[in-house]
């Protein structure tokens, strides 16, 4: 526990990065890219050392957790992220999805590919990698996870892109186009994605909806 009173300490340092929701300029050739000219900026809002519980989740309005209706040709058991609806879906069968609300990537930090969860963490830290740090050295070398961390109480991390499916110390961004390019759920919510998403689920990102 003591980890998460170092995090909310180093809050001041931390202000400047929201660790996984940044650019890099290398990608793995087979992994979409994001849009060009991106630079490394911190999510808007974003609050390091802000105190959010593993239990705060979307209960009311449409980015509620729920079962909806979903036509989809997908396999059940696969994500599927809506950016321009602010939904996440994972799709059951019989013409059912699950669906959450998400905050998605701003504009100029919106893109759309195919992935793998490849990773997953709960509390996830951050570590900026060197490349990041050689551009930015005022950045904090570690931030320790935990509730006053701004990536949440889990992560899904995309293939090998630097985007990650979390969590938030702000659900009420919940809705709203506000990251460098990760999605964003509300703690209780990404807890319950988290259990229900294996390893090697096929994630697909779809900027604008289609037919």
């Amino acid at each position: 526990m003591t980890s998460w009173t170092t995090a909310r300490a180093r809050a001041g340092l931390a202000a400047a990065a929201l660790a996984a929701c940044l650019s890099m300029p290398q990608m793995a050739l087979s992994q979409p890219r994001p849009p060009a000219g991106m630079q490394e900026t911190m999510d808007i809002g974003d609050e390091p050392g802000r105190v959010s519980t593993e239990e705060v989740s979307i209960t009311e309005g449409p980015y509620a957790r729920q079962m909806v209706l979903y036509r989809s040709s997908e396999a059940p058991g696969t994500v599927i992220i809506q950016s321009s609806e602010r939904f996440l879906y994972i799709v059951q069968g019989n013409g059912r999805a699950l669906r959450y609300g998400i905050g998605v990537g701003r504009e100029g930090f919106q893109w759309s590919g195919l992935v793998q969860v490849s990773r997953k963490a709960e509390w996830p830290d951050w570590r900026p990698p060197p490349e990041m740090l050689q551009r930015q050295p005022y950045l904090p070398r570690f931030m320790a996870g935990g509730p006053g961390n701004p990536m949440g109480a889990r992560a899904l991390y995309l293939g090998s892109t630097v985007f990650r499916i979390h969590g938030t110390n702000q659900p009420e961004t919940i809705g709203e186009a506000i990251s460098s390019g990760c999605f964003r759920l509300a703690n209780g919510d990404i807890a319950d994605l988290y259990e229900r998403v294996p390893l090697g689920t096929k994630v697909i990102i779809r900027h604008k909806a289609t037919l």
